[in-house]
């Protein structure tokens, strides 16, 4: 996968961690199956530009601070 795709997922993780919230918890939030976050955190998912956006507003962030 590109490297934008895995530093996005990188990303994800840390925020994921500092905010004390478990892949199943975003999962909930998002309604989707835990292996999906575990797919965008590994990189091997390709979020969509939507996707990136639910992701940001479950972990209370902006998107770009996602994607920078």
């Amino acid at each position: 996968m590109s490297n934008e795709i895995i530093k996005f997922g990188k990303k994800l993780k840390e925020v994921r961690l500092m905010k004390g919230l478990s892949q199943g918890d975003v999962a909930r939030i998002l309604g989707v199956h835990r292996t999906y976050i575990s797919g965008l955190e590994r990189g091997v998912r390709n979020p969509s530009l939507l996707t990136v956006q639910k992701v940001a507003k479950a972990l209370g962030i902006k998107s770009k601070e996602l994607i920078e």
